[in-house]
């Protein structure tokens, strides 16, 4: 299996370059996250990548500290940080299963549980760097409920050769139900899910710290 840090490390410059393939859905998502989202909290993301995300909420929150594995994604956002003059956003590297000390507000994880190899330990951290009553914001793709949709049955057959010459990463595929016991196990009361967009793909969870 392709180590992870060095394989988004090789594509950033690509990645950094590429378009949001459906900006309906992320805008929306953004949306959702916002209403969320006070003034005066400090936020956490995971799998932060360049930084895009951290970026456009910055005017919402107090402080972000957006963290990703790959040192090289980051280096990609501390230069928008720069050309953009946002203070309130500070890149870290860091592995999703040890992150910065706390306590914050919200936890991010926007498209990276299912890239994960230790879910459990990274909703162990997470819910360890949260406040009581913090929550826990995620999209992540997952087993489609309804038929072999075209794009899953494809990624089935194709990720597992693109996994042994190094060309994707590690990739959990998981069933909903599946997924959110074991976001409850971890100590979170799921308080919404659906799919944005509606269609299924990327399933959209907030989740509260009990």
């Amino acid at each position: 299996m392709v180590n992870a840090e060095a394989f988004w490390d090789r594509i950033a410059p690509k990645y950094a370059k590429s378009p949001i393939k459906n900006m309906d859905s992320y805008e929306y998502t953004l949306g959702r996250t916002c209403s969320y989202l006070k003034s005066t909290d400090r936020v956490l993301e995971i799998g932060a990548g360049t930084g895009s995300t951290a970026l456009l909420l910055a005017d919402s929150v107090e402080e972000i500290i957006a963290t990703d594995i790959s040192d090289k994604m980051l280096d990609v956002g501390r230069i928008k940080v720069k050309e953009q003059a946002v203070e309130n956003v500070k890149f870290q590297r860091a592995d999703s299963g040890t992150l910065p000390e706390g306590p914050f507000d919200a936890v991010l994880a926007h498209n990276v549980l299912h890239l994960v190899e230790d879910l459990p330990g990274t909703l162990k951290a997470s819910y360890d760097a949260l406040r009581p009553s913090g929550l826990l914001i995620s999209k992540t793709f997952l087993r489609p409920t309804k038929g072999l949709q075209p794009v899953y049955r494809v990624m089935k057959l194709i990720l597992p050769l693109m996994q042994m010459i190094g060309k994707a990463p590690f990739v959990a595929i998981y069933k909903l139900e599946e997924f959110e016991r074991i976001i409850e196990r971890a100590g979170f009361e799921i308080i919404e899910t659906a799919n944005y967009p509606a269609k299924e793909g990327r399933r959209y969870i907030v989740a509260r710290k009990r």
